[in-house]
């Protein structure tokens, strides 16, 4: 707000040069040729090429199937061909617009089912079926259940592709040395994620290695795994130039070349009592994956794990796909899944409630998880998740009965817009899935800086949502201290331990609670060794303390690494166990118009009432569940990717729609604590849980408006009036 954070485009280097991506407009083909026409001073440019790669030619992340430059097959529009620099600007976009590539074109996949089809035809892209990953989770019989079941609802529900959106696009610097080897410096959400990637495509020990995190303006996940494609492109630049080059996408390109939310198809076939009761589960989960793996596993993962929604049920299936299409690939975005499963089951229970000839309400409190029930993957839940109340209070911030009065007498005068309330009713996993936080090994560490005040250490990133302020909050609060007396240094690889990815809803639980307990080594070291009060002491007295214990032979630095919490178990192989140590639970109210000509659907009032675990910022809290919704109902009513061969054909602000401050409903935000013994202070994640709701929740109040269950977003007005026919 005051100008002086410095983003990547703001940082002054010396020699710079600007770089630049030249990318295929086919979706599939073979590269024959570069040709580079005249017009510009081509021995003034420096050009890259994948024969200039001096490592391996891959993005290193889940697999390895994405080149960073196309040698020879290409398999997407706007992937990565060659790359170039100059100090002129100017010049460089010129110079882009001379690079004539030759491309033999051939047969291309841009759906699921085509994808599927060619693939058992021979022409498979991957493997022998197109398929990147699968999972199957089973508890119970759910055939011989649904069969057995007197009512049986079955479903098809589609999700889009969604933009991230950030306010600020991907951008890097990049500086080669010769002796030191590669510094990048750029907008990311995770450092050690480029630090991993840079090391084999630049053929560097990881010594060799620095990323440095600048003011970074959002991710939601798009800064995840992409700026390991930006940050290798740019330190390829700098160390054949022998300058630091800065590569900045503008947002036509941003929009246009980068990941997106996976689109997703969930059939659900689920078999019910006559009074309600769930009695089985069938549901099967496609996403279109783009044309390399990237995230797609994990992303599939939790949508898998999320599936079955916040109802309780003996006998549930739930198998799944990420299959191949020549889309650029779809990648990380807030929820990561969940959304678009939890947007299937919810939009099933609103069907099924019509089948039955239930209130939705009612079928959804008949079916509750509580503490004790067990989830799909035989996880037991250990905790209460206290939906009844969640419930009860969103309801109460409507004033449901009286609401839904008012609304029926509206609806009722000739020529009325037709008004509705709805509701979903979700939870999400808190931190990485099953052995994900193990497998990372995330550390993080408090220090004694030299005039005794106190370093945070650690890698994970403060995006926009407040990180730097909790975990400062989170030290200060343990060693008893004001926030003023912590620094929490800049996620920088040669400073700061590998605390793992700023992702997953795992920042304050995970990493914060490594903090907490760092804090509560260093706070016990000083009282037992160094004379510190127990309490009652200032920052003064604190720095006194902590430089006496230094001093004295004692460590400036203490580090923790995670170790799950008692009783966690997971098993990959069979996919069963404790999926996720803890959940945070959410109830969300959406009240809709429905224009009664052109069927545009407009959120009048919002109310969204979430347990998780302990608040600790209530400002910065609520302002996660304020933003999540707002991109929710973005995803819900106006967020079409339109695809044309496979690529966003509406890449521009003009008409792609995202909701302004302008367009927002009311939004009304509540909390109901009950807190983890595990997350720092009692808290459990928060970021992505907002997220998941607005879509079903809109789509409810929707069904509620005009009796159809629309079952594919956004919910245009084309599409209503299909439904609605």
């Amino acid at each position: 707000m005051t100008g002086r954070a410095k983003y990547i485009d703001d940082v002054p280097f010396e020699g710079l040069l600007f770089g630049k991506t030249i990318r295929t407009t086919v979706a599939r083909g073979r590269l024959k040729g570069i040709r580079f026409l005249p017009g510009v001073p081509w021995d003034e440019i420096t050009v890259v090429t994948a024969k200039d790669i001096p490592g391996q030619n891959v993005v290193t992340l889940i697999d390895t199937d994405q080149p960073y430059l196309v040698h020879d097959v290409i398999t997407h529009v706007a992937e990565p061909v060659a790359l170039i620099a100059h100090p002129d600007k100017g010049l460089v976009e010129k110079a882009a617009r001379l690079v004539e590539l030759d491309v033999e074109e051939l047969p291309a996949v841009f759906t699921i089912d085509d994808s599927l089809a060619a693939a058992a035809k021979g022409d498979a892209q991957y493997g022998t079926g197109n398929v990147f990953k699968h999972f199957h989770v089973a508890r119970g019989d759910a055939a011989r259940a649904i069969l057995a079941a007197p009512v049986v609802v079955e479903g098809t529900y589609e999700t889009g592709a969604q933009e991230q959106l950030y306010i600020e696009p991907q951008g890097v610097v990049a500086r080669w040395s010769d002796d030191d080897g590669v510094t990048v410096w750029g907008s990311m959400q995770c450092p050690y994620y480029i630090h991993k990637a840079l090391g084999p495509v630049l053929g560097l020990p990881p010594e060799k290695v620095r990323v440095v995190q600048a003011v970074t303006g959002g991710g939601f996940g798009g800064k995840e795994e992409y700026p390991n494609v930006i940050a290798g492109h740019a330190a390829l630049l700098a160390r054949k130039a022998g300058r630091p080059v800065k590569l900045i996408y503008d947002r036509l390109e941003d929009m246009w070349a980068t990941t997106k939310r996976h689109p997703s198809r969930t059939r659900i076939e689920a078999g019910f009592e006559r009074d309600g009761t769930l009695r089985g589960l069938a549901i099967h989960v496609d996403i279109d994956g783009g044309a390399y793996v990237t995230l797609s596993p994990v992303v599939l993962s939790r949508g898998t794990l999320h599936a079955a929604g916040a109802y309780r049920c003996d006998d549930v299936s739930i198998t799944s796909r990420a299959v191949l299409t020549n889309s650029p690939p779809y990648g990380a975005f807030r929820g990561f899944g969940a959304p678009q499963t939890i947007f299937a089951i919810e939009m099933h229970m609103e069907k099924a409630a019509r089948a039955l000839g239930m209130d939705p309400l009612e079928l959804r409190r008949k079916n509750f998880l509580r503490k004790g029930d067990t989830l799909p993957t035989g996880q037991t839940l250990a905790q209460e998740p206290g939906l009844p109340d969640l419930l009860d209070k969103a309801l109460a911030e409507v004033d449901w009965p009286v609401r839904k009065a008012a609304h029926a007498r509206h609806n009722a005068q000739p020529g009325a817009a037709l008004r509705g309330l709805g509701v979903a009713t979700f939870f999400h996993g808190s931190g990485f899935t099953g052995s994900g936080e193990v497998k990372l090994a995330s550390r993080a560490a408090v220090e004694i800086a030299p005039d005794g005040h106190v370093r945070v250490l650690a890698a994970s990133t403060d995006i926009g949502q407040g990180t730097i302020t909790v975990f400062g909050q989170i030290v200060a609060e343990r060693l008893g201290l004001p926030i003023e007396a912590i620094e929490v240094v800049d996620p920088d690889t040669a400073l700061v331990p590998d605390s793992g990815p700023t992702v997953a809803s795992r920042t304050t639980m995970v990493v914060g609670g490594l903090l907490d307990r760092a804090a509560t080594d260093l706070r016990n070291a000083l009282v037992t060794t160094a004379g510190l009060p127990s309490e009652g002491y200032d920052a003064a007295t604190f720095a006194k303390a902590a430089l006496g214990f230094v001093r004295n032979g004692g460590d400036t630095r203490f580090e923790r690494q995670y170790q799950p919490p008692p009783g966690v178990k997971w098993d990959d192989a069979t996919y069963t166990g404790d999926a996720y140590a803890t959940y945070a639970w959410s109830v969300q109210v959406a009240d809709i118009e429905v224009d009664p000509v052109t069927d545009q659907v407009e959120v009048r009032d919002f109310v969204a009432v979430q347990e998780v675990g302990r608040v600790l910022h209530p400002t910065l809290a609520a302002g996660q569940i304020e933003g999540g919704v707002a991109q929710g109902i973005g995803w819900a009513l106006t967020e079409e990717v339109v695809l044309k061969d496979g690529i966003m054909a509406n890449a521009q602000l003009t008409n792609y729609i995202v909701p302004t401050a302008a367009d927002a409903p009311p939004i009304r935000v509540s909390f109901h604590e009950n807190r983890y013994a595990f997350g720092p202070g009692g808290a459990k994640g928060i970021g992505e849980l907002p997220m998941d709701g607005p879509a079903p929740a809109i789509g409810a109040a929707l069904a509620d408006a005009t009796g159809v269950v629309v079952p594919r977003i956004p919910f245009l007005p084309e599409r209503v009036a299909e439904a609605r026919s």
